[in-house]
């Protein structure tokens, strides 16, 4: 029997066959005498004996209409997904793969209909559906406007909490730093007892028993985060701004203590402009 060759050899292949149809990832074995398929994704060795599973490679959907037909998703889980941006592979923006998820979802009815003429300037009944040879939608071109930023950066939180697309605070860097308002990342370099000026979505909002009624919030902008220290007075004064505000707008002073960079705060606002929608869910007094 011959040695076992190294993992990152290539596999042995036969004159008779090219490429090998089963190969034992742990000898590099591609005998068909000593490598059996014992069921459709098990595959078992008698050269080394080892037993493996074969994971099958994941579908590729030429359009959206058959990835709902075959995985038979629901016309709530295609919009998400369009919304997300997560059908955009398909050729469309996420407008546009919302109006094919649509289609998908109900193919029948006047809005939807195949058919129509093109005096009206509407599909006819070839266009707009998938070619064999081609297996894309043709003219499927969606009537609505493509999302602006701010809408992605909103449906990206409302449909996964996240975005990997620019922080909500980015959108308004500009304006803000054009009224003295500091990124997160800059204020561990001021002055201890400066006084400054930070804004940021609202991650944490905490107030422990043995603080003697402070609160601490977190914010968090698009280059990182910021400790608020809110007392016990300025939080019974603006207790809704704080505690419902998804964006606030902070000015206090600077002070740094072991190492650690928070803004005592002096006044706190509601950030406006942003949309709640584009914000997480704040873990809140816990």
């Amino acid at each position: 029997t011959p040695p076992p060759l190294h993992a990152s050899t290539p596999p042995r292949l036969h004159p008779s066959k090219s490429p090998p149809l089963l190969v034992c990832p742990k000898c590099r074995c591609d005998d068909p005498t000593l490598v059996e398929r014992v069921s459709n994704v098990r595959r078992f060795c008698n050269q080394c004996a080892h037993a493996w599973t074969v994971v099958p490679p994941a579908p590729r959907f030429r359009s959206i209409e058959e990835l709902a037909r075959v995985t038979g998703l629901r016309r709530s889980e295609l919009t998400v997904l369009a919304e997300i941006g997560a059908l955009n592979a398909f050729g469309h923006d996420r407008r546009s793969a919302l109006w094919q998820a649509e289609r998908a979802a109900r193919p029948a009815g006047e809005m939807f209909e195949e058919g129509m003429t093109n005096d009206e300037g509407r599909m006819t009944k070839d266009e707009g559906r998938m070619t064999k040879d081609e297996g894309r939608m043709v003219n499927d071109d969606s009537p609505l406007p493509a999302m602006t930023a701010t809408e992605r950066l909103v449906a990206d939180y409302a449909g996964t909490s996240l975005t990997i697309g620019p922080h909500p605070m980015a959108f308004r860097r500009r304006e803000l730093a054009m009224r003295g308002v500091l990124r997160a990342v800059d204020l561990p370099r001021g002055r201890q007892g400066r006084r400054v000026r930070t804004a940021g979505m609202v991650i944490t909002r905490q107030r422990p028993g043995t603080a003697k009624g402070f609160v601490f919030l977190t914010l968090e902008d698009e280059s990182g985060l910021a400790n608020i220290i809110v007392r016990p007075d300025l939080y019974d004064r603006a207790r809704a701004t704080i505690v419902e505000s998804p964006f606030l707008l902070v000015d206090g002073i600077l002070q740094v203590q072991d190492g650690v960079t928070a803004i005592r705060a002096e006044r706190v606002q509601r950030l406006d402009g942003l949309g709640d929608g584009a914000a997480v869910e704040s873990h809140d007094f816990h």
